[in-house]
């Protein structure tokens, strides 16, 4: 794999035999490339993010590939339900660097993940 496309599922087997600085320097390329603003500073975290939605896509890890699905579903293009899922993860995660959780919750974070919708992105309120 040469490039990253967000709007296009990569082969899983051909991202997950890709080593991890090498997917997050490919969804990197791909962000400058189309002019997307990230803060400042923060393009490395905004791709380490996006890599790790794109792994739980590609082992088909539940509930993100339905999530995925689902907010596809409800009028938002691939990219943006990457992002949608990534500001899911990147709550919970700051809420236990924070220590506002004692350990990884994966039960609330399928809750969250289930609760979220297209409108609900829109709105700000996921």
């Amino acid at each position: 794999m040469e490039r990253y496309e967000a709007s296009q599922s990569p082969d899983p087997e051909e991202w997950l035999a890709l080593d991890e600085t090498v997917r997050i320097e490919l969804v990197r390329e791909f962000h400058i490339e189309a002019g997307e603003e990230v803060p400042e500073g923060g393009e490395k975290i905004h791709a380490t993010i996006h890599v790790i939605i794109e792994n739980q896509l590609a082992m088909g890890i539940e509930p993100v590939p339905s999530t995925i699905a689902k907010l596809t579903r409800q009028g938002l293009d691939r990219h943006e339900a990457i992002h949608a899922v990534g500001a899911v993860l990147s709550e919970d995660m700051f809420d236990l660097m924070k220590g506002n959780e004692e350990s990884w919750n994966p039960q609330r974070y399928r809750r969250r993940l289930e609760k979220l919708t297209a409108k609900r992105w829109r709105r700000g309120k996921w």
